[in-house]
């Protein structure tokens, strides 16, 4: 089936799932000469991806894991308060208790608060300079802009409370400007005067149409030859344990490589393949207002309210939330009331409508301890993971792609995939707060 492609074959490579990471991944992969053919059942760039509803940011500073020291203590509150950032539904507690207990370790201690930010740092610290290239190369500059990002928060000594992370950025190399009082006011003459105090990060960019980015992506792939399959992946094939087709719905699919980027059903899939992974969905929100009253000039982060604020294709968007339920409940839609409520507080000159909001909810695919799964399988030769992007999805997309585009090709990636591999994650028993280094499972 392979066939030369200047010094190295040429591969058909399957790629399950048209989110943004899948999308990137194809385009990598065409654009260096293999034959791609993208599964996905639902139009690349539609609702049913995680990508299309996320906030837009493109930002360095999104490396802080959300596991932490200390947070075992906010357990309670979260189970407790309907309205904050990130609630437990109690129903699904004995569920969630395996990958909780393992997200709670994941953060225990500082030396690994610290490493999972590293290696979330090495897939997303020059993500504006990739995706402002990657628009530019698809014909849709007017997609990704860098106007900085600003951070808001009621005082300094609300920045103070997040030293922690802000000191972690500046460590790796961030830098950005503070701004108070009537420079905040001219930066973003919309924000409420309770808002004394901010973080302005110049390096920050932002996507202007998530939906639209991913659907031009996926075009640029196809003028290269990448073909889309509207089906499903349901297994694979094997054959004397390497890949030899994607199952899917519409029948079997037949190629040399395959590449799982299909969010939160990914897990799925790499069961069929001997491999656990604890993927859960970190249940995302967004609100959008059409025409909006007020426009901001670049996207705003609240400390408060811990949400994007973004202006996407027109309309006001507020995306954030982290829901621990179920993939199957519905859509708890007082998750975007308190966005709503937050967009008052945080804007009075904004108008909220009493019709026409438009309310999204989608499923973030989260490992506990906030890294992605970014390795070829370890029992079926063929096949490479690009899943379990979190709250990280868009900015890593590009670095993501090219790192699966490498392992499929068998070539060692520029980034080291140490950290991403999806042998950290043994069959469930108490998890070792042992370095790397120390473990015994670095397959």
């Amino acid at each position: 089936m392979e066939e030369m492609n200047g010094d190295r074959p040429a591969l058909h490579v399957a790629v399950i799932g048209g989110g943004i990471i899948g999308a990137c991944t194809a385009l990598e992969l065409a654009g260096r000469g293999h034959r791609v053919t993208l599964v996905e059942p639902g139009t690349p760039g539609g609702p049913q991806s995680a990508s299309y509803g996320n906030g837009a940011f493109l930002s360095p500073a999104s490396v802080i894991p959300m596991s932490f020291p200390g947070i075992w203590r906010k357990v309670p509150g979260f189970l407790l308060d309907r309205d904050g950032p990130l609630s437990i539904a109690p129903r699904a507690l004995p569920r969630l208790a395996p990958w909780l207990l393992r997200f709670l370790l994941a953060g225990a201690t500082q030396d690994r608060f610290r490493r999972t930010a590293g290696a979330i740092h090495a897939l997303i610290h020059d993500a504006p300079a990739r995706h402002l290239a990657l628009a530019a190369r698809i014909g849709r500059p007017d997609l990704v802009s860098q106007d900085g990002l600003l951070y808001a928060f009621p005082d300094r000594a609300a920045f103070a409370a997040e030293a922690m992370s802000w000191d972690l950025r500046r460590e790796l190399g961030l830098h950005w400007e503070e701004v108070e009082g009537e420079a905040l006011r001219a930066l973003e003459p919309g924000l409420s005067p309770r808002y004394r105090f901010g973080v302005l990060l110049g390096a920050g960019a932002q996507c202007h149409d998530p939906g639209a980015y991913v659907a031009a992506i996926v075009a640029q792939a196809g003028t290269l030859g990448a073909r889309r399959l509207a089906a499903e992946a349901t297994g694979f094939a094997l054959s004397g344990g390497r890949l030899a087709a994607v199952e899917t719905t519409a029948g079997p699919l037949a190629c040399d490589r395959a590449v799982i980027a299909a969010g939160i059903r990914s897990a799925a899939l790499a069961r069929r393949l001997g491999e656990t992974v604890p993927l859960e969905s970190e249940r995302g929100y967004h609100v959008e207002i059409e025409a909006p009253s007020l426009r901001l000039a670049r996207p705003v982060m609240p400390s408060d309210g811990k949400m994007a604020n973004t202006m996407v294709a027109g309309r006001f968007r507020a995306s954030g939330q982290v829901e621990l339920s179920s993939t199957a409940a519905p859509p708890n839609w007082h998750r975007a009331e308190v966005l709503l409520r937050h967009l008052a507080r945080t804007y009075p000159g904004l108008e909220i409508p009493a019709a026409g909001i438009r309310r999204w909810q989608g499923h973030r695919p989260s490992t506990p301890d906030g890294l992605p799964v970014i390795a070829a399988a370890r029992r079926v030769e063929g096949v490479v993971h690009a899943f379990g992007h979190g709250h990280i999805g868009l900015n890593a997309a590009p670095a993501t792609a090219e790192m699966a585009a490498d392992l499929a090709e068998g070539r060692p990636p520029r980034i080291d995939p140490a950290p991403y591999r999806a042998a950290r994650f043994r069959p469930w028993r108490p998890v070792s707060l042992a370095p790397p280094e120390a473990a015994d499972d670095r397959r």
